[in-house]
């Protein structure tokens, strides 16, 4: 019996295309169904050894399963009564806020009245319109979606993370029984190592998180900044949003502090804040905690934001960089899509000491009197 022919590398190339396009598409259009599955099968991971350790104690499973689910559920809430406490007090200050706002763009409409000559009733006009854009895109039924989306992830995640967990070792046999016998110790390898590297990427999100609102908290607390807790948890969580979620965090910040309280040092002070804290957590916690097992560039990694955000929002951004380290897991354990691994990975050709790119030496010609010698 004579073996198959290996398909010529364009074949492959163009079927791995073809299959991660097929992926972008079914995500984009069963988002309502995958996000937050995809969201509960990572909580789902994380409350895993809470599970396994209660059984161990000699609980049912069921009971063991409920049990770490209440205690997922006990510490959301604690954070969520946390900032609602924060968010009376600064609806109780929102008149303060909304007059200092008002100080602040009389004084911006005075000042491009008299350097660009714009009078006062353009001005109007232009932010009635602007106005107007806003309301519509607020009424329209995607900003719906937007808002009622999450509140339905929220109550579907504790079902999904139930059934995930009950369910797991049917659904592990059906992913390992779905490929050939054959292939089975490098499936089970590839399971084992994809739980490994979301447990990781989980509960390093979670310390990285906690620190950063430490972080940031006090340092708004030295500043004397007002809501200085809510602002510095609320700006972790965002932060679980890579690379744009500090940006925007920022931002939010610096625009409730400016409404508070104008003073240009301490505006200027949060921002140095949150620039230190982004430092450490960019170049301390994020690589001792978080990056251990995820293994991802840092250009594969925005791109994925990007992309994530574009399939599926705000959540999309958030199961991106996971996402990204499953498959390149899965890339590195299948011959034909290594080096999509290899383009996934932060290990550059130096550093893994290849000479692949390396120019080679010119030869030195001998001189004529060393030939004739």
């Amino acid at each position: 019996m004579t073996s198959e022919p290996l398909r010529p590398h364009y074949h492959q190339f163009s079927h791995s295309l073809l299959s991660l396009a097929i992926l972008t598409v079914a995500i984009y259009l069963g988002q309502d169904i995958l996000v937050p599955l995809a969201m509960s099968g990572l909580v789902a991971v994380l409350l895993r050894p809470v599970e396994d350790r209660l059984i161990r104690l000699g609980m049912h499973k069921v009971i063991a399963i409920s049990l770490a689910l209440l205690l997922a559920i006990i510490i959301v809430a604690g954070v969520t009564i946390i900032l609602s406490m924060q968010l009376s007090d600064f609806a109780d200050d929102l008149p303060k806020i909304r007059q200092n706002l008002a100080d602040f763009f009389s004084d911006a409409k005075r000042w491009v009245r008299r350097e660009y000559n714009v009078s006062y009733r353009q001005q109007e006009q232009y932010l009635k319109k602007a106005q107007a854009q806003t309301l519509d895109s607020l009424q329209s039924p995607d900003t719906l979606g937007f808002i009622t989306g999450p509140l339905g992830t929220l109550t579907l995640v504790p079902i999904y993370v139930f059934l995930l967990l009950y369910y797991r070792t049917m659904l592990l046999h059906f992913v390992v029984v779905l490929f050939a016998e054959k292939h089975t110790n490098n499936v089970r390898e590839v399971l084992g190592e994809v739980k490994s590297v979301i447990q990781s990427y989980m509960v390093g999100l979670l310390i990285e998180t906690a620190c950063v609102a430490a972080l940031n908290s006090v340092g708004l607390l030295i500043l004397g900044v007002q809501y200085s807790i809510l602002l510095g948890i609320m700006a972790a969580i965002l932060n679980l949003v890579p690379y744009i979620g500090g940006l925007v965090a920022t931002v939010l910040t610096v625009i409730i502090t400016f409404s508070n309280n104008p003073e240009t040092s301490i505006i200027l002070g949060v921002v140095i804040v949150f620039l230190v804290v982004q430092f450490i957590d960019n170049n301390v916690l994020v690589p001792l905690i978080v990056a251990s097992k995820v293994r991802i560039n840092a250009l594969v990694s925005i791109v994925g934001v990007l992309i994530g955000g574009a399939l599926a929002g705000v959540s999309g951004m958030f199961l991106s960089i996971p996402a990204i380290a499953i498959l390149k897991v899965i890339f590195d354990r299948v011959e034909s899509l290594r080096p999509w691994g290899v383009l996934l990975g932060d290990q550059t050709p130096e550093e893994a000491g290849s000479n692949l790119f390396r120019l080679p030496k010119r030869r030195r010609k001998p001189k004529v009197d060393e030939i004739s010698a």
